[in-house]
């Protein structure tokens, strides 16, 4: 996200929050799409967990990647490489809980926006409230 947040634990955790709303959110409209064109529920889950940790850890991520993977062969590109990242002495945990965030707000946006289709999905589309 690279939003300027607190450093430390405390940018960590907000980071995180942040990652769960998105997850709720991105889950709600995977929902609404599924609904409308028949996807099963795994498909809608599984797109939705994706896609939030893709827009909730998607720059951190890449700094995370780009900063164990690239060769940074003097002083100065590290400096520089690490001057572009919010709170570097903490970007994996910030990473971890962004996607931990992501995941876990598809799950609950999955509980919060399915589980009162479920009766109706195990009967076959029929309506069982009657």
């Amino acid at each position: 996200m690279n939003l300027p947040l607190h450093t430390g634990l405390l940018g960590c955790l907000e980071a995180g929050l942040i990652a769960f709303l998105v997850g709720v959110l991105v889950y709600a409209a995977w929902a609404w799409i599924g609904r409308r064109t028949g996807m099963q529920i795994g498909h809608v889950l599984g797109w939705g967990a994706v896609i939030a940790t893709v827009v909730a850890a998607g720059l951190d991520a890449w700094n995370l990647f780009y900063i164990g993977m690239v060769k940074l062969e003097s002083p100065l590109y590290a400096r520089l490489a690490l001057a572009g990242i919010h709170d570097a002495d903490n970007l994996g945990t910030r990473v971890m809980l962004e996607v931990i965030g992501a995941v876990s707000g598809s799950v609950l946006g999955w509980w919060l926006f399915s589980h009162r289709h479920a009766a109706q999905d195990a009967a076959g589309g029929a309506d069982t409230t009657k």
